[in-house]
């Protein structure tokens, strides 16, 4: 016979589904679409063609066999860059945390070709 816990009755669920959202790390918890959304990169990045800064689509493509890519771009996004894609700039982005930054970077590497 189970242990009867009557202050816990019908929240066991509730409790462990919020008990397993706690042991995941942030990235995890958000898709990272939404993580990209969520952190203003749609204002300047498109999906697949460039707006202010290149499509992702266009960034995976550039990077298709750049073994370092996801350290490399998980960087430029937190610290920002300039001169990758001509002149524009791409701002820092502090408010990211390193894992998402990560999360996001290997997103972006996975966009299909844009052609």
């Amino acid at each position: 016979m189970a242990t009867q816990f009557p202050c816990f009755q019908g929240h066991f669920i509730a409790i462990a589904a919020m008990l397993a959202a706690f042991s995941l790390p942030a990235s995890a918890q958000v898709a990272p679409e939404a993580l990209a959304r969520k952190n203003g990169c749609m204002a300047c990045h498109g999906l697949v063609h460039k707006q202010v800064g290149p499509g992702f689509a266009q960034i995976a493509q550039r990077y298709l066999k750049d073994a370092e890519a996801p350290a490399r771009l998980a960087d430029k996004i937190r610290d920002g860059s300039v001169g990758t894609w001509g002149r524009v700039i791409m701002p820092r982005q502090t408010q990211v945390s390193p894992a998402d930054a990560q999360a996001l970077a290997h997103w972006v590497l996975s966009q299909p070709s844009p052609g």
